[in-house]
């Protein structure tokens, strides 16, 4: 299985990191090590002093689909979760400014966290999901699918151009604004709707 992200599609968090508003969805990937394994927690790595959470929609493929119209996109996936894009911020500023890919900023060991998991028919509309992040206890991100600049639907048309999804892919559909940095013994908690879908401590 393979994490499909998209990045810069929720314009308060383009604005809060000064980017430019992409044309298209920006997507990158993250390999199946990059999961951060249950109950476990997450360890800052020794190669960034600024690693931000981001928390974002989650979206499972069930079956397998290329060029998928964005009409029959909503057949690919039954489940909708939530989880952490961690990022070495420090670490992609030096690799943005020298035009190279951000995996290494993006797709390390533990830097993709998966929560739960809901079904879609949980949710009057898909496009209108509330969620947000408490860091310790404070809320510290807050967003709905409806501020997305493409949506979930659209998403799967565009990155099945160019990926053949699979049964077990999971999308990440973007951050809002809000992103910060992680310290030792933070404990983020992430709910879609007011349901809590993970818990996570840092170390």
């Amino acid at each position: 299985m393979k994490l499909i992200c998209i990045g810069r599609n929720y314009t308060d968090h383009i604005k809060e990191l000064e980017n430019e508003k992409p044309t298209d969805p920006v997507v990158f990937l993250k390999p199946d090590t990059s999961i951060l394994l249950k109950k476990q927690p997450f360890f800052i790595p020794d190669f960034s002093d600024d690693v931000h959470y981001e928390v974002e929609v989650l979206v499972k493929i069930n079956k397998v689909g290329k060029h998928i119209d964005k009409k029959f996109a909503h057949k690919y996936y039954d489940d909708i979760g939530l989880g952490i894009d961690f990022t070495a911020r420090d670490l992609q500023a030096q690799l943005k400014a020298k035009g190279l890919p951000w995996e290494k900023a993006k797709a390390f060991d533990g830097a993709a966290v998966i929560g739960n998991w809901l079904p879609k028919t949980q949710f009057q509309n898909i496009d209108q999901i509330n969620f947000s992040l408490k860091r310790n206890d404070d809320v510290v991100q807050q967003g709905n699918t409806a501020l997305m600049l493409w949506k979930i639907d659209e998403i799967i048309e565009y990155v099945s151009k160019y990926f053949t999804l699979k049964i077990g892919d999971i999308i990440f559909t973007g951050t809002p604004a809000g992103v910060g940095k992680v310290f030792a013994e933070d404990r983020l908690t992430g709910y879609l709707e007011d349901q809590e879908m993970f818990s996570i401590k840092i170390k």
